[in-house]
């Protein structure tokens, strides 16, 4: 960790018996996060704010100045992202937008966890200080995930997203604390170091 709390990239962590690289992406990245997108399923990317599969877009999001992006490798191939979207008006800059992305065969082994609590500590050291996320109703895992994780609903917009089909569904606006997420993450530490 560096000075404020913060991690420093990259760095190799273990999951299970899995060894994941996390890493900040670049504008060199976009074709392994290519590579990533169109492996993901259909469902995935119905929601997105942005065609992940197409290149120039890969390319404008790794280049914007205003979205840090985690990637989680594993032998030397991406297999999620957590993406900070920071918000460039001043009103709201002590906010920022989570967006996570697991690959399938990784769901259930603990990285989307992992690749939030990164992002927490990257936000807190970007000096944000409330976290949202926002995903459609249907999308009950990521849903149970994050709350799981402490975020709690905010809003609920009626016929706000469509999908690519152009069928109408309902947003759900999650937010969380980032210093208090990170007290919690502090606090469950000790208590498993000792046996709690």
């Amino acid at each position: 960790m560096n000075e404020n709390g913060t991690h420093t990239y990259p760095r190799t962590v273990s999951l299970g018996s899995l060894e994941i690289t996390l890493r900040r992406a670049t504008a060199k990245d976009v074709p392994l996060v290519l590579a990533f997108a169109r492996s993901l399923p259909e469902h995935d990317l119905l929601f997105l704010a942005r065609d992940i599969t197409n290149e120039e877009n890969v390319h404008e999001w790794l280049a914007n100045p205003n979205i840090d992006t985690l990637l989680a490798q594993q032998s030397g191939k991406v297999v999620g992202y957590a993406a900070i979207h920071q918000s460039p008006m001043a009103w709201s800059a002590h906010v920022a937008e989570l967006r996570v992305m697991i690959d399938e065969s990784m769901r259930g082994k603990g990285l989307g966890r992992l690749l939030t609590q990164e992002a927490f500590s990257y936000a807190l050291g970007l000096g944000k200080e409330k976290m949202m996320a926002q995903m459609t109703l249907d999308q009950k895992g990521a849903i149970a995930a994050f709350q799981g994780l402490g975020f709690r609903p905010e809003a609920l917009l009626r016929d706000h997203v469509k999908d690519r089909q152009g069928e109408k569904h309902d947003l759900l606006v999650l937010s969380h604390d980032v210093e208090r997420f990170a007290a919690q993450q502090v606090a469950l530490g000790v208590a498993e170091a000792f046996g709690g």
